[in-house]
């Protein structure tokens, strides 16, 4: 189930940027009183994520009228395959027919990048997350399009995990003390959230081994060095790997027996999902 608290200002937004006081082409064209029929048509081959997010639209600002999807949120549709149909007074549905494409094409094209990313490890134990990469606003959203594509969620913000980046290092003035400053943080605030610490080298990862935390980002380790940081983990942490991560490499990344790769392209250059609405 969507959570509308997320929805609702992202639907009120849409609508005032895109309709405001009303579509005046529709309102020229089209008797307010015809009625038609609409359907979605794929346009090329996908994972189709957002429909619970259209029917919400729908059932809370077009009431008179219907949708109905024969696809589920994360099954494939196809090239030239018409999944869903929409039915009522035809000048509203034109009205709303960008704003609901807009919320549909995007979340399937994350949907269906991260399908293809989790299709490239299977078999293997490593699993993908996606990033805080996100259009602003819509972090909720990139997130369940990622995890209806088959991928996991990382932290969801700044507030539900420590991670310790190089920045953090730097400031802290290194690894030990700034794991050091955010366990005792969160001692102090009764915390129970994870630290993840993020090392760019074998010799920053031997630190961090040594100071119990929960996972360690392995930032733009060669395979090799991949290889290694997995057998000098030897199951003390959980191993994430970032950085330059693609379609090509994701497989051999997978296969050094990591236990996790985040992606930010998921989400921050997804290609929309073709999807047109058809009267």
């Amino acid at each position: 189930m969507i959570d509308p608290s997320y929805i609702a200002p992202l639907v009120k937004l849409a609508i005032d940027e895109d309709i405001r006081q009303g579509d005046i082409t529709s309102a020229a064209c089209i008797d307010s009183n015809l009625i038609g029929e609409g359907k979605f048509l794929c346009k090329e081959d996908g994972v189709l994520a957002g429909i619970e997010v259209i029917d919400y639209i729908i059932t809370g600002q077009l009431p008179d009228v219907s949708f109905q999807s024969s696809k589920k949120e994360g099954e494939k549709i196809f090239v030239g395959e018409y999944f869903a149909t929409i039915e009522g007074k035809l000048q509203k549905i034109l009205t709303f027919e960008r704003t609901l494409l807009n919320f549909l094409q995007r979340m399937s094209g994350v949907a269906t990048l991260t399908s293809r990313f989790v299709d490239a490890v299977n078999g293997t134990k490593a699993r993908i997350l996606d990033t805080r990469k996100t259009i602003p606003g819509w972090r909720y959203l990139d997130k369940l399009a990622v995890e209806i594509g088959g991928g996991e969620n990382h932290r969801f913000g700044l507030f539900d995990m420590f991670l310790i980046k190089d920045n953090h290092i730097i400031a802290a003035k290194g690894i030990t003390n700034a794991v050091k400053l955010c366990k005792d943080y969160r001692e102090k605030n009764n915390l129970n959230y994870k630290i993840e610490v993020e090392v760019k080298n074998l010799a920053e990862l031997n630190e961090a081994l040594a100071l119990q935390i929960d996972r360690i980002m392995l930032d733009n380790f060669k395979l090799d060095d991949m290889k290694k940081a997995v057998e000098l983990n030897s199951g003390k942490c959980e191993l994430e790997v970032s950085g330059g991560v693609n379609l090509d490499s994701v497989r051999a990344i997978a296969e050094t027996g990591v236990d996790y790769i985040s992606i930010g392209a998921l989400t921050h250059s997804v290609k929309a999902l073709d999807i047109s609405l058809d009267l």
